[in-house]
């Protein structure tokens, strides 16, 4: 599913990652742990296409994205759904119209957006919630309508960057048990975190970056 052959990456005169190798298959559920500023957050955007490597190559689902035109970045990004600390949700819209946004990018027609909404709210525990706005939910809840948006598409892959970085165990602990339920039915899952007991109460295989370094 995931490739990375001798990737390095540089801001300027500093080094994001260096010489960084690894395979994630399909199916998979991978920990990307190490500190902050350690290179996770880089590596996720390789793989999504917001970066470039300065050598070596970043293949995700048989694309080589190094060949990747421009005009295919939309339509390749529509296989990977991502989930961030900051949760991104829009502040005006409800619940229902935060995961709509998603389905309009991807153009579907609106005739089967109802039906994929209420999928996605069931299986992340928000049918209650469809109707309510940003400012009456926990961070949970936000949290979970972000998952919901990243999961309407029907990606292939999920990225999450520190999704629990802002919540406290109890509510860390049922988000990383939605997306070990949506491991379980065949998406893989990439997610970066500096979080130990979310790691050891899991049990995932680890990739761990230090100093823009796997650490073996």
């Amino acid at each position: 599913m995931i490739n990375f052959k001798n990737v390095t990456k540089k801001f300027g005169s500093v080094v994001a990652v260096t010489d960084v190798s690894f395979e994630v298959k399909k199916g998979e559920f991978v920990f990307i742990t190490g500190p902050s500023g350690a290179g996770k957050s880089t590596i996720l955007k390789l793989i999504l296409g917001e970066l470039t490597p300065d050598s070596g190559t970043v293949t995700v689902d048989g694309i080589d994205l190094k060949n990747l035109k421009s005009k295919d970045v939309p339509f390749f990004r529509q296989k990977i759904g991502t989930v961030f600390q900051d949760f991104k949700v829009l502040p005006e819209r409800t619940v229902g119209e935060n995961v709509e946004v998603a389905l309009a990018v991807i153009g579907l027609p609106e005739n089967e957006w109802k039906e994929r909404i209420n999928h996605v709210l069931k299986l992340v525990g928000l049918t209650k919630q469809i109707n309510l706005f940003p400012s009456q939910l926990s961070g949970g809840e936000l949290q979970r309508v972000s998952l919901a948006r990243a999961l309407v598409v029907n990606p292939k892959l999920l990225l999450a960057d520190e999704p629990t970085g802002n919540l406290d165990w109890e509510t860390s602990e049922g988000v990383v048990k939605l997306f070990e339920k949506i491991n379980e039915e065949g998406k893989t899952v990439i997610m970066a975190t500096h979080n130990m007991d979310i790691i050891k109460k899991f049990k995932k295989r680890i990739i761990n970056i230090v100093g823009g370094k796997i650490e073996r």
